[in-house]
């Protein structure tokens, strides 16, 4: 059964250290506040890697969340992959498998991001087994 949740991520605060191992890399530990069909909290883990001033660079993050979707509490984790290349992004950002807590155990799928105006605007994609 899919369904989908129109959010939006009304806050985000972040703590970030330029240099993590390597020159050109970072680490970002975040926290953010959901609303939508998904209102909740997320904490999450970023690194980067590259040049994104030239439009080539990359990402990984991990972030958990709780909160309430579609009537249902619960958590689970959220995992993204990102790279940029010549100025060319392309983004994977899913539900991590086996992840799901409460009222969301066995929850899977995926979230599509847009950023508006520099605000981010997502729609979960789920299903629960």
């Amino acid at each position: 059964l899919g369904r989908g949740a129109d959010n939006a991520v009304t806050e985000l605060a972040a703590t970030a250290e330029d240099t993590l191992y390597l020159d050109g890399t970072g680490r970002l530990d975040f926290t953010k506040t959901w609303d939508g069909g998904f209102v909740g909290t997320g904490r999450g883990l970023l690194v980067s890697g590259g040049d994104p001033q030239s439009g080539n660079a990359g990402y990984v993050a991990f972030e958990t969340v709780e909160g309430e979707l579609d009537g249902r509490r619960g958590g689970f984790a959220l995992h993204q992959f990102g790279t940029m290349s010549g100025g060319s992004p392309t983004l994977s950002y899913a539900i991590v498998p086996g992840s799901g807590t409460g009222d969301l155990t066995g929850i899977s799928g995926t979230i599509d991001l847009d950023i508006v105006d520099g605000h981010h605007e997502v729609t979960i994609r789920y299903s629960l087994a």
